[in-house]
Parts: structure tokens; C-alpha cells; sequence
């Protein structure tokens, strides 16, 4: 496949990719699909901070270990002093990179911009996840959050990569954050670079320089890798990792919390029907899809939308019934006449999109619509971009949109469901599809404001069912990231939560 790709490919190759004539020592350089939005992107606005706290860049008050349970970071501890009420205690001597010590009132000051309309860190995915109704000082390293309703969420939230913590910004430290990578350069759409912080807390990083180039093209970045142009290759093809193995490169295959799935318009067209809905859930072969788009190394078929390494996952099995796809169909009214299924008299078709940017996306596309095609449900492909793609969901003009998402950036169950499906009453917002259901919404609500853990767990297991029954999204496969580096590339591993890449072990020898 990479080989009849490969005109196309080198074509799409950019210039970050070659290297400097007189490249630092220690300088790595990481192909990934995604690339910064302007020369300094701040953490806090979109998703900009996944790409620098990938990259070492900047810090959150909690983290999330390699077993996604949550520790302080930036903070020392956090209490909670009533159900709306945390108290973050901020560890001593920690500074910013240039120099200057973050404080109580610097953490308050770098957060309350996410709030303010206008500001380039407004986030309101952020401000519904932190709910916040204010903040103070309680003397020079405690802060006191104060959120509008109980929050069990709430310090998981804090690990959330877009809730970064910056200093003020200046022209030699325009992203001025804690990690032990200090942001030197951006070229938008293209290039990330950072260098060592010599004065990082915990001692200088292995690496003096790290540098993410953009490669949309999966294949492009693999062809890019074996030029010895790239080092390290996020999102690797799956298709061609055993090869790639076979030459002395290094394989990181490991599960993440990362789920394909199908978003559906849920408010009009076929898929308002919720046994249309199933039917086409059951038709889907995830055993086939991931033998055949992944070759098996990139992840294991899902019937829960949480994944066995999160801890959350809901004993829900996926299930391949051609044959029970077709009963619902006619339950729902459909006739097959000469083979294909007809729906009010015209023929039922499904117009599925999804993108590019990750290799197992079009090829999981063309294989529903294979699986559909063979119970008699017609079906269309279209590759495009993803907001694009989320927009046709919203409008009514596709009813599938094939994406991957972490399910969990910040360990925490609440954030996928409620932004996903929740009705209007939740502040994070992003269901295009429309679909709606009060008692899911009444258990989103219970579980965000419920402090018990096997409550909790019990609240969001409900909820995995729903979805399931309802076929509200439709589960394909959990992901495992496939990651492929250099021979020298030492002390890298995925995170199953793929916010983190680099800290102060990774290193590069020749």
C-alpha cells in the first residue's frame, strides 16, 4: 500500500522535514498529524494544549500517570473543603520559564482568560468542564476553586491539557510555561519546536531540541521515516508496522483510551430511527475491520465506548448479526425489494464521512459501507475535514461521521458522553447529532455530581448501556496507538491517555 502511495506521498512531504545543516546534538524530530495553528498557539484555546504538553511544554496543576490514575503536578496536593469548594496547595520553588515563580494569583490569572469572550484563550469546552463560579488567593500557593454545582470531575479536570498554566507572555517566552521544554518556534500548519529547559525542576531533559512536523498524510510520514527524515512517527500505518519492524526500527503498540466510532444525525433522516440505528451497528464486522484496516496491531473491536485499559468499561460485548440487522430493519418499516432495502418508498442510504489524517479512518469507512452494501443498504464515502464533516451531521446532509477521539484526555468517564451526547442543559456542548434522552442526561448529571466511586461506577455503566440499546453512537474499535521510532530513540512509551510524549528521560543516540 505505502509503495503505490509513494509519488503521491513524497509530493505531500514539507520542508520542516529536512533537517538543519548543522542540526543540534540530541534533536528530535516527530512526525504527527497535526500541526500548530499559528506561530504561538496558546495551550489554553481549541485543543492547542494536547501539542504542547505532548512536547514537554507546558504543565497542568494534576497529571495522569501511565495507569491513568491522578497525581499533582504543578500542585502538591488538592483537598476539597465542601462540594463546591477545592483547595489546590501549589508546590514550592516552582517557576516559570523565565524565570519568574508561579504563585496563587499566577495560576488565577493564567485560568481566567478560558472564561472571558474575545480573549485567544477562550474555551468554552473548558469553562463547562470546570463549571467554575470563582477563584481566590489563600495566601502565596493555595488556591481556592470554587465550582457552581458539585463536581466529582473537577481535579481530573485539572490534568486536562488545555488547562495549562502560563506566566505572562513576553517576546522571548511568548508561550511561558513550566516544562522542562521551553516553546521556541511555531510555523503554522507545519512545524512545533522546543528546547531544553536547563533549569527545569527536576534536572535538564536528555533531548536538546525537539521538533514536531505536521505529515496529514499518513503515508507521506512513514515514507518520511524511512528517508531518515523523521525519528519518531505518531499514528504509524497500521498496515505496514510488521514491515517496518522487519528494517531495525523500533514498534510502540500499546492501548490507549482512544475510541473509532461512528456520530450520528440522530435528529433527521434515517438514523432518527434508533432501530435503524442497531440495525446498522449489527451489520458492522468490527472483528473483520480490525484484521483487515489494522492488521491487527491497532486495536480491539468495542461494544462499550470505554475502553478495559481505562477501568471503565462497561461489560458490553460487540456483536456482528447481519441477519438481526435486517428483522429491525423491517420492524422499522423498510421493504427489500430486488435486494436493497427501501424506506418511504425510496432507497434506504446511508452517507457516511469521515478523514484522512489517521490510516485506518477511510479504509474503516469503505469497509461499513461493504457491510452495509451486503445486507442491502446502500452507502457513500466522502473524505473531508472534520469540521466540515460535523457540520453535515448538523445539517442533515450525512448521517455518519467515522471519527477517533480520546475518550478520556483527563481520566475522568464524564467528559466523552456529556460532550457528545448531553441535551442543551450541559455547558460543554458538541452533540451535532441531536440525539436526546432526559434519563441519560438525568445520569450524566448524577454522575458528575456524585462523589461516591462505586456509585459513579455503577451511574456511568447505565450509561454505556443506553448508548449501547439506543445505538445513540456506534462504537468500532478501541485504538492502540502505533508509534514507531529510530533505533536510538531510548525511554519512550505511550501514554494511554497520548497528552504526554516527552519528559526529561527521552533520548536520542546514533
Amino acid at each position: 500500500m505505502l509503495r503505490s502511495l509513494a509519488v503521491a506521498a513524497l509530493a505531500a512531504l514539507t520542508l520542516p522535514f529536512a533537517q538543519p545543516s548543522a542540526a543540534q546534538e540530541g534533536s528530535l524530530t516527530i512526525a504527527y498529524h497535526s500541526g500548530p495553528a499559528n506561530e504561538a498557539p496558546d495551550p489554553r484555546a481549541r485543543q492547542y494544549g494536547w501539542l504542547s504538553n505532548q512536547s514537554g511544554v507546558t504543565e497542568t496543576l494534576m497529571g495522569l500517570d501511565r495507569g491513568l490514575q491522578l497525581y499533582p503536578r504543578l500542585a502538591a496536593s488538592i483537598e476539597q473543603a465542601d462540594p463546591t469548594t477545592w483547595r489546590v496547595i501549589l508546590r514550592e520553588g516552582i517557576t516559570f520559564h523565565d524565570g519568574s515563580p508561579v504563585t496563587a494569583q499566577s495560576v488565577i490569572d493564567s485560568l481566567t482568560p478560558i472564561a472571558e469572550e474575545g480573549h485567544p484563550a477562550h474555551n468554552l469546552r473548558l469553562v463547562g468542564l470546570l463549571d467554575l463560579a470563582g477563584m481566590e488567593t489563600d495566601g502565596e500557593l493555595v488556591v481556592v476553586f470554587r465550582t457552581n454545582s458539585p463536581n466529582a470531575a473537577f481535579p481530573w479536570t485539572l490534568s486536562e491539557p488545555g488547562v495549562a498554566i502560563l506566566g505572562e507572555a513576553s517576546e522571548d517566552f511568548p508561550i511561558n510555561a513550566t516544562g522542562p521544554f521551553i516553546f521556541r518556534e511555531a510555523i503554522p500548519d507545519q512545524l512545533y519546536r522546543v528546547e531544553a529547559n536547563p533549569n527545569y525542576r527536576d534536572g535538564a531533559p536528555a533531548l536538546a531540541e525537539v521538533r514536531v512536523v505536521k505529515a496529514a498524510d499518513p503515508a507521506a510520514a512513514a515514507l518520511a521515516f524511512e528517508a531518515g527524515e523523521v525519528d519518531l512517527v505518531i499514528n504509524y500505518p497500521e498496515t505496514d508496522y510488521e514491515r517496518i519492524l522487519s528494517t531495525g526500527a523500533q514498534g510502540f503498540a500499546a492501548p490507549t483510551t482512544r475510541l473509532f466510532f461512528y456520530g450520528l444525525n440522530a435528529s433527521n433522516g434515517p438514523l432518527e430511527n434508533p432501530l435503524i440505528r442497531r440495525a446498522v451497528s449489527l451489520a458492522i464486522d468490527r472483528q473483520g475491520i480490525v484484521d483487515a484496516a489494522l492488521s491487527g496491531v491497532g486495536g480491539v473491536p468495542a461494544g462499550a465506548i470505554f475502553p478495559q485499559v481505562m477501568g471503565w468499561a462497561a461489560d458490553i460485548a460487540p456483536v456482528y448479526d447481519p441477519a438481526e440487522a435486517e428483522r429491525l430493519l423491517a420492524e422499522a418499516g423498510a421493504v427489500k425489494e430486488g435486494g436493497r432495502w427501501m424506506l418511504d418508498g425510496e432507497p434506504l442510504t446511508i452517507d457516511i464521512v469521515t478523514y484522512a489524517s489517521r490510516a485506518a479512518l477511510p479504509p474503516t469507512a469503505e469497509l461499513t459501507q461493504a457491510y452495509l452494501e451486503a445486507i442491502g443498504v446502500a452507502a457513500t464515502v466522502s473524505i473531508g475535514e472534520f469540521g466540515a464533516n460535523n457540520d453535515a451531521i448538523k445539517n442533515g446532509t450525512a448521517d455518519m461521521h467515522l471519527q477517533a477521539w480520546g475518550t478520556a484526555p483527563q481520566g475522568d468517564p464524564s467528559y466523552f458522553p456529556e460532550t457528545l451526547l448531553a441535551g442543551p442543559g450541559f455547558k460543554v456542548g458538541g452533540n451535532v447529532g441531536g440525539y436526546a434522552n432526559p434519563e441519560l442526561d438525568a445520569l450524566l448529571a448524577k454522575g458528575r455530581q456524585t462523589f461516591d466511586e462505586a456509585e459513579r461506577r455503577a451511574t456511568y455503566a447505565r450509561v454505556q448501556e443506553i448508548i449501547a440499546a439506543e445505538a445513540a453512537l456506534i462504537p468500532v474499535f478501541h485504538a492502540s496507538a502505533v508509534t514507531v521510532g529510530r533505533a536510538g530513540l531510548n525511554n519512550f512509551a505511550v501514554h494511554p491517555a497520548e497528552t504526554y510524549w516527552i519528559d526529561t528521560q527521552v533520548s536520542l543516540s546514533e
